[in-house]
């Protein structure tokens, strides 16, 4: 089987919520692929998003790109909406001065339908998810 970026957009992945959007920096950047893009959050905390696989996935390892984000909770859900969430994930990253957080993440029991990323506190006023990526495969496309 060919482990690809399940998070891709070129995947078939969507951002089909995020709490907060700037018409600069809108939500969909987060998996757009490009490293100059990404989505900034307002000045309030908690802010989330959600990704959308629009098929059974099974997550073998995460890498999140981010800058000023304190403490992330990611959650899963394999309903065919985005609803019944379980919590997955909970870690405090490190306070990178002047670059970007590079977080890989090995992760187990990771199949998911949507996964629901929830930036819990900062570092600062605002923070930034510049890219998010999951290793692995696509089990199933949903009926």
């Amino acid at each position: 089987m060919r482990r690809v970026d399940l998070c891709s957009s070129s995947e078939g992945a969507e951002v089909v919520l995020a709490t907060s959007s700037d018409e600069k920096h809108p939500p969909e950047n987060i998996i757009d692929g490009n490293p100059e893009t990404f989505w900034t959050t307002t000045g309030m905390f908690p802010q989330e998003f959600i990704i959308y696989f629009h098929k059974h996935v099974r997550i073998e390892k995460l890498v999140i790109q981010s800058y000023l984000v304190r403490t992330l909770r990611i959650e899963k859900s394999t309903s065919k909406e985005p609803v019944d969430f379980e919590q997955w994930i909970e870690k405090d990253l490190a306070h990178t001065e002047g670059q970007l957080q590079n977080e890989e993440i090995v992760v187990h029991d990771g199949s998911a339908t949507y996964l629901r990323f929830i930036i819990l506190s900062a570092f600062d006023h605002f923070a930034s998810v510049h890219s998010i990526s999951a290793e692995g495969i696509a089990i199933s496309n949903l009926a």
